[in-house]
């Protein structure tokens, strides 16, 4: 009877302990990838962009939220501004949610925007709109 109890109460850990790792993996894996880099021990770069099929609505909030942030400057994408054209949300959007990416640190969790938001390795700049590192 007492290794059936102590056999039902390992059980019970088992879920929150199997969270615990995969969370803790999750974590890590993007910290690794930022500081071992490339197989040359460099930096490998990264961007926080929108994923295409986000609708409109979802784009428009994700920019207000990134452009209403300390440190997040959104004059680029304004009429005048290196980053208005192309003239869609999505553009807009990606060069919006990269700056508060930028800003905050390019940590994984900055770049969730309830699922909408990838993080990519290949410089999305167009044109004259240069994406910070």
């Amino acid at each position: 009877m007492e290794i059936a109890k102590a056999f039902n109460q390992a059980l019970r850990f088992l879920p929150m302990a199997m969270a615990f790792w995969l969370c803790f993996a999750a974590c890590t894996e993007s910290r690794v990838v930022a500081k071992e880099g490339n197989k040359h021990g460099k930096e490998i770069n990264t961007w926080c962009i929108v994923k295409p099929s986000t609708n409109e609505m979802k784009l428009r909030d994700n920019i207000d939220y990134s452009c209403k942030q300390v440190g997040v400057d959104c004059s680029l994408i304004a009429e005048n501004g290196i980053c208005y054209n192309p003239i869609n949300l999505v553009s807009h959007a990606s060069v919006a949610m990269n700056l508060y990416y930028k800003s905050v640190g390019k940590h994984h969790w900055n770049c969730y925007f309830n699922g909408t938001a990838l993080i990519v390795t290949q410089d999305p700049s167009v044109g004259p709109c240069m994406y910070p590192v």
